[in-house]
């Protein structure tokens, strides 16, 4: 048997999510081992699987730099010592593989050998019976090197990607990702969607010191904070500074929620500041390089332009580009924050962020699906969770409904449907109401009951599912109401309140 491969490097292989895999295992399609499968298994079940391209992976790349409205990812090669050291341990294996080949060789033919001698040794009946054997032995063995002419294209894919891209486990959390380009292990670990423990990101802090449990990796950066000689021989490293050279396991904390965020202060400037649409404004910042915002998707941050100038907005990026922060500012005439943000705001000011705020964020371990519903400024804290979901690569079925009050308040539709086209298990539907949510009155209700009837009529299994809702507490309210006297437990209904 080939060598097995985790869920993780099998659901890459083969395009598909570790989600779809555990589902085929579940339902007993595709036999697994101690969380492992094998290629030939693996290709049993997915024979359409295409190897000439790698166009389910540039499909999630492609989501990842165009639609998370972070800078692109590296595509390149990993640095050459590290190109150097995956070659070598790959052509190390090969090697192996070779040589127990050769000792099974040799082996079969000893036993052919010995059964040669000892049927020259016993009666007729006896040594046509082992003259039999042999010869079955022989044509086995001629059938096994036909097959050898033919390897299955999942064990070649594998070991290019070996080469390309380590599988870096976390402990004790069991969080997954790869560690591609010249990214260091925390960087991979961020865009992954995994909140691991860490401060400046320089080399300067410590905050993101783990220990390596097995496998092999490579400082890439100056650190100025000191392990020490103690702590190196128990496999100590900041992540920030190193690189896998080899798939690693690795003891790291992870954010389990709000609690684990610590509030922080950062003065960062403005990049950019873009219209949305004529309501709604786009306010990019981006903070120091060694001073970077640690959040939970689905979080809000305080921005302050001066002492008296001041707003909380929900953040509606990726925790995965922690450094590039935007935020939605919805045109309120007279108000202060707004009238500034429109009239006077520019590249290269100065805003000064505390935060992050909230514990409306994404439950992780759930594996149901994802039913998000945003009332008009609602899609700033979802579009955060979108992305985080979609960087996790869960592959659970994704469901968005931005119900806005006018066309006006549907601001940015381009981007749902970006990932509608991209992604085969995410929906979306935009739908104008032609009143305004954020005010509603009595003989509106019954209105708002038929739009949220649509979404129950669209999922049979609203019941087994998440439901996030996000926009002004009015409708957030009254949404919320809605779908618990559905049946939908308390404990899988997650609101956030904005306005």
């Amino acid at each position: 048997m080939s060598q097995l491969l985790s869920l993780s490097r099998a659901a890459r292989l083969v395009g598909v999510s570790r989600t779809a895999l555990q589902k085929k295992i579940k339902e007993g399609e595709l036999p697994s081992f101690d969380g492992t499968v094998s290629p030939e298994e693996l290709l049993r079940v997915y024979p359409q699987t295409q190897f000439e391209d790698d166009s389910e992976y540039d499909r999630i790349t492609t989501i990842k730099e165009r639609s998370f409205g972070k800078r692109v990812f590296e595509r390149a090669l990993p640095d050459k010592e590290v190109l150097a050291a995956r070659i070598a341990d790959l052509s190390k294996q090969v090697a192996e593989v070779d040589a127990r080949i050769k000792r099974y060789d040799e082996l079969l033919q000893k036993l052919s050998d010995k059964l040669g001698e000892a049927a020259s040794q016993h009666g007729q009946e006896v040594k046509a019976a082992l003259e039999d054997f042999r010869d079955w032995l022989s044509r086995q063995m001629d059938e096994e090197l036909l097959e050898i002419g033919t390897p299955n294209p999942l064990v070649a894919r594998d070991s290019v990607l070996r080469v390309m891209a380590a599988h870096v486990r976390i402990q004790p959390s069991g969080h997954e990702f790869f560690q591609e380009g010249h990214d260091t292990l925390l960087e991979a670990a961020l865009r992954s969607g995994v909140a691991l423990d860490y401060g400046c990101s320089n080399g300067n802090c410590g905050r993101c010191k783990a220990r390596v449990v097995s496998g092999q990796v490579k400082k890439v950066r100056h650190h100025d904070f000191l392990i020490s000689d103690t702590e190196k021989t128990q496999g100590y490293v900041l992540m920030c500074s190193n690189t896998a050279v080899s798939d690693v396991d690795i003891d790291a904390p992870v954010a389990g929620g709000v609690q684990d965020i610590p509030f922080q202060q950062i003065e960062a400037k403005v990049k950019s500041v873009e219209a949305l649409g004529p309501d709604h404004m786009l306010v990019h910042l981006q903070t120091p390089r060694t001073h970077r915002m640690r959040f939970l998707a689905g979080q809000a941050a305080t921005l302050e332009i001066s002492k008296s100038i001041f707003s909380t907005l929900p953040i509606a990026s990726c925790p995965c580009d922690d450094r590039n922060l935007h935020f939605h500012v919805r045109r309120q005439a007279g108000n202060v924050f707004s009238d500034y943000v429109y009239d006077k705001l520019k590249h290269g000011d100065t805003v000064k962020l505390e935060g992050p705020q909230g514990e409306f964020i994404l439950a992780e371990k759930a594996d149901r699906p994802l039913i998000f519903i945003a009332f008009d400024d609602g899609f700033a804290p979802l579009k955060s969770l979108i992305e985080h979901a979609m960087a996790l690569e869960t592959g659970n079925l994704i469901h968005l409904y931005w119900i806005a009050s006018s066309l006006d308040d549907l601001y940015l539709p381009n981007i749902g449907r970006a990932w509608s086209d991209a992604l085969d298990e995410f929906r979306f539907t935009p739908l104008v109401v032609g009143m305004a949510l954020g005010s509603l009155h009595e003989r509106q209700d019954e209105r708002l009951h038929h739009v949220l009837q649509g979404v129950v009529n669209d999922h049979p299994d609203l019941l087994e599912s998440d439901i996030y809702l996000a926009g002004p507490e009015t409708v957030a309210t009254l949404a919320e109401r809605y779908f618990l006297a559905q049946g939908l437990p308390k404990t899988r209904l997650f609101v956030g309140v904005t306005g």
